[in-house]
C-alpha cells in the first residue's frame, strides 16, 4: 500500500499546533509520615532546649513510725536538654523571559519551581530525622550547624545485632553504632515493646521501611493471607499490631533507614519547632530534634526576590 501522489501529509505539514497536555504528573513520593505525626513548637533561640523530670525509684520499704519525725527526701532535679536549629535551604532561579512566556500546566513559571522546593524540602527534612544517624552540630562561621537525628536521643529499650551500641546519652551528642544486620523478628520486636512499657512509656505506633513492613505482615496472626470471599480481596498486610501493651500502627516511611524499625508513642520524634529568622526570609523557619515528647523543626519557602525563589527551613 503506497501514499497517493501528491498526498500532504502530517509529516510534511508545517503549521500544526503540538498536543500537549496541561496536566503535570508528578512521580516522586511526597508522604512523610514521621513529619506529619509531629506536634509543632516555637523556637526563639539557635539552641532549642527543654526539661525532663524524672521520679525517684520506687521504695519498697516506705512505712515509718505512727508519730515519728518526718524525714525530708532528697529531690530530683530536672535535666536539661537541647538540640541545635539547623538551616536548609532549595533555591528556584527563573529567567524574566521564561516567566512571561507561556507554560503548559502552571501559569506561574517561579510559583510553580518554588512549590516543587517546598516539596524537596519536606523529603529533604524527613530523611534527616529519620533516616540518617547524626549527632548534633553547634556550628560556626564556617561551618553549618546540624540538627541531632532522632537515632542520636535514644540509648535504652533497643535490640541490636553483634557489635552494635547506643549512643553514651541521649542528649543529641553521639550516634549510633550499627552492629551485624539481621532479620527483623516478632520476638525482638516484643522485647522492645516490654522494654519500653517497664520504662514508662506507652508505645502506640511501629515506624519501618517498606522491606520490614513486608516482614511484619508474616507475624503471628497474619504469617497466611486471608480471602474475604464476597469483597474478592485478598489480605496479607498488617496495619495494625495487637501487642501485650495496647494496639500499636504499623507505618511505612520510605525515608526511613532500611535497617531500622522504630517503636515509640506517638510523642517519640515529637515536636516540629518553628523559629523566625530575618527580614530578608521572614518565613524561613529552623528545625530541632529531640526525645520524646519534643523534638524537630519544619521547613517554609523564603521570599521572592527578583525572579529568585529560596525555600529555607
Amino acid at each position: 500500500m503506497a501514499l497517493p501522489t501528491n498526498t500532504f501529509a502530517t509529516y510534511e505539514a508545517v503549521g500544526n499546533r503540538e498536543d500537549l497536555s496541561d496536566v503535570i504528573y508528578r512521580i516522586d513520593p511526597t508522604d512523610t509520615p514521621a513529619m506529619t505525626g509531629f506536634e509543632r513548637a516555637k523556637a526563639t533561640a539557635v539552641n532549642h532546649e527543654w526539661q525532663t523530670q524524672a521520679l525517684a525509684a520506687v521504695d519498697t520499704s516506705n512505712y515509718v513510725l505512727e508519730g515519728d519525725d518526718a524525714t525530708t527526701d532528697a529531690a530530683t532535679p530536672t535535666v536539661r536538654l537541647g538540640n541545635v536549629c539547623q538551616i536548609s535551604d532549595k533555591v528556584a532561579r527563573v529567567t524574566g523571559t521564561q516567566q512571561a512566556v507561556e507554560h503548559a500546566g502552571r501559569d506561574d513559571e517561579l510559583a510553580y519551581q518554588e512549590m516543587l522546593k517546598g516539596l524537596e524540602l519536606k523529603r529533604d527534612m524527613e530523611t534527616l530525622l529519620v533516616g540518617v544517624n547524626v549527632a548534633k552540630v553547634a556550628g560556626s562561621d564556617a561551618v553549618a550547624r546540624k540538627t541531632a537525628s532522632i537515632l542520636s536521643w535514644i540509648k535504652t529499650n533497643t535490640s541490636k545485632g553483634a557489635g552494635g551500641a547506643d549512643p553514651s546519652a541521649a542528649d543529641g551528642t553521639g550516634t549510633r553504632t550499627d552492629g551485624t544486620q539481621r532479620a527483623y523478628t516478632e520476638a525482638n520486636l516484643k522485647a522492645v515493646l516490654q522494654s519500653i512499657w517497664n520504662s514508662g512509656g506507652k508505645p502506640d505506633t511501629i515506624m519501618l521501611g517498606g522491606f520490614n513492613k513486608q516482614v511484619m505482615s508474616t507475624f503471628t496472626g497474619r504469617a497466611t493471607p486471608t480471602e474475604e470471599t464476597k469483597s474478592k480481596k485478598i489480605i496479607a498486610a498488617v496495619d495494625a499490631y495487637e501487642s501485650d501493651f495496647g494496639t500499636v500502627k504499623v507505618v511505612p516511611n520510605r525515608f526511613q533507614r532500611a535497617r531500622c524499625a522504630r517503636a515509640g508513642d506517638g510523642q517519640v520524634g515529637g515536636r516540629l519547632s518553628e523559629r523566625a529568622q530575618d527580614d530578608l526570609h521572614p518565613a524561613r523557619q529552623d528545625r530541632r530534634l529531640g526525645p520524646a515528647p519534643d523534638a524537630l523543626g519544619i521547613r517554609a519557602r523564603g521570599a521572592q526576590r527578583e525572579g529568585v525563589g529560596r525555600g529555607v527551613r
